[in-house]
């Protein structure tokens, strides 16, 4: 039963941000609209949190979900037989999730329905309906669902990305933990904008004491006044259980997704700033007169990007975007990537030991698939799908934009074929084929037409190229 996303062997848990980037009515349309009206005295919060969860609870869901594996049922034994047809299992995942809107639609972690071939969701009351997705969001790691409620009105969590939060604010998580059914922990906040901590790709995480556990997955965290902030995601622990140190998707990013899915988009469109940081570290901030290290300094550009028509230069050291501080490079994209696109976002600079703002435009990353394709033949690609390396491609697959500045090739997809069989995998990108270097899908169709037994392929994952020979 997979509930909760692990990291170190990692489950999951809570999340919330905010965003004071004004939303439209277009936007929002049919969410609930957070308000202040705190549920009892601050006396009576002391004795219980009823009144919160009396007002939150109701639209909190079990989010279930079924897949078919193909496995081998014992690989050792193919090393003698030859192999043999693979097996097949059903693989069973238990999170939970919020309702945002009354007609049914429904928030919940990606990891929780990732590959799913039946998603089922089960109201507070106990009622189970069957669930589409609506749009997933791998990046993210958030997945908007739909349930058909015959026209019923359900009841809903107001997500409030407007407040902002503190360390030391009161919080519940609301989920179903181990599949014991709907349970309630609290804590406090005990971190905010937790970043490269390996869950996302858009790391900027509240982090909780809340006691979180597998089957919380997709649950929201919520403040006192019963709107969600955050929605559960993961946790840090050693043993699997709940260690006191759990980790939350901003509301801000949660309500990027869902105006996406209720916009009738099947991805999440961001903006990109177009330019490559680095954190400012201790010796770089002594070199800048800094008392402490703060912000990231840009080391490349992106040509014609915003960032560059908005004037800023290699060297530029950010200090803030849309007023908020960021001291990692996670932050900066982030905080950029969770405006509205079209938005001008105030970015806070130090050039020549003197502060500045600039506004730059938060458009969406350029360049996009249109010259995609699918490769066949006797060669170590086949099944592959290859595409220039744009900064929109880089975005959707997850990978860094600037690896392809210069021109580049990378791997998209990969279906059943010989490339699956050598290990390639999306986001690879290809250096070199047989002492041919690859710059452009040109390069690679003149190197693949070329044809031969003896491929020598050098690619780059991650930051390392990988040099391997195949025989076809």
């Amino acid at each position: 039963m997979r509930a909760v996303k692990l990291l170190l062997p990692v489950l999951a848990l809570l999340a919330a941000c905010s965003d004071p980037a004004a939303k439209s009515q277009a936007q929002d349309a049919g969410l609930a609209q957070p308000t202040k009206a705190p549920p009892s005295s601050v006396e009576g919060m002391k004795t219980s949190f009823a009144p919160v969860v009396k007002r939150a609870a109701p639209a909190v869901v079990n989010v279930s979900s079924r897949r078919t594996v193909r496995q081998r049922v014992d690989p050792f034994w193919d090393l003698f037989t030859g192999g043999g047809a693979p097996q097949q299992r059903v693989a069973q995942s238990l999170g939970s999730g919020a309702i945002v809107r009354s007609d049914g639609v429904i928030l919940t972690n990606n990891h929780n329905i990732d590959g799913a071939d039946e998603i089922m969701v089960q109201l507070a009351d106990r009622r189970e309906f069957p669930a589409k997705v609506l749009l997933a969001d791998p990046r993210s790691d958030l997945a908007v669902l739909k349930i058909d409620t015959g026209g019923e009105r359900l009841p809903v969590i107001a997500i409030d990305d407007q407040e902002g939060i503190e360390v030391g604010d009161l919080v519940l998580a609301i989920g179903n933990p181990f599949g014991v059914g709907q349970t309630v922990t609290n804590g406090i906040i005990s971190a905010t904008a937790r970043s490269n901590v390996g869950i996302t790709d858009y790391s900027f995480f509240i982090q909780t004491d809340a006691a979180i556990n597998p089957g919380n997955s997709g649950g929201p965290l919520v403040d006192m006044d019963g709107d969600l902030i955050g929605i559960n995601t993961a946790i840090l622990s050693r043993s699997g259980t709940s260690s006191g140190v759990g980790f939350a998707i901003p509301a801000a990013m949660a309500r990027q997704v869902v105006n996406a899915a209720l916009g009738g988009d099947h991805a999440v469109i961001r903006p990109w700033l177009g330019a490559r940081t680095q954190t400012v570290t201790a010796d770089v901030a002594r070199s800048l007169g800094f008392p402490a290290p703060r912000g990231v300094v840009i080391t490349d550009i992106w040509p014609g990007g915003p960032a560059q028509r908005a004037g800023l230069k290699v060297g530029d050291v950010i200090l803030t975007v849309g007023g908020e501080a960021v001291n990692d490079e996670g932050g900066a994209t982030y905080q950029f990537g969770s405006r509205r696109t079209g938005e001008q976002v105030p970015v806070r600079i130090l050039r020549d030991g003197a502060e500045r703002t600039v506004q730059v435009r938060a458009d969406p990353p350029p360049g996009g698939r249109g010259d995609e394709r699918t490769i066949s033949g006797a060669n170590p690609f086949q099944g592959a799908t290859v595409a220039t390396l744009s900064p929109a491609v880089a975005d959707e697959i997850g990978v860094d934009p600037f690896d392809g500045k210069g021109g580049g090739v990378v791997v998209t997809r990969v279906a059943q074929g010989f490339a699956q069989q050598a290990g390639l995998k999306p986001g690879d990108m290809v250096r070199e084929i047989n002492g041919r270097q690859i710059r452009s899908l040109g390069d690679l169709n003149s190197a693949i037409g070329e044809g031969g037994k003896v491929w020598r392929v050098t690619i780059q994952r991650g930051g390392q190229l990988i040099t391997a020979a195949f025989r076809t």
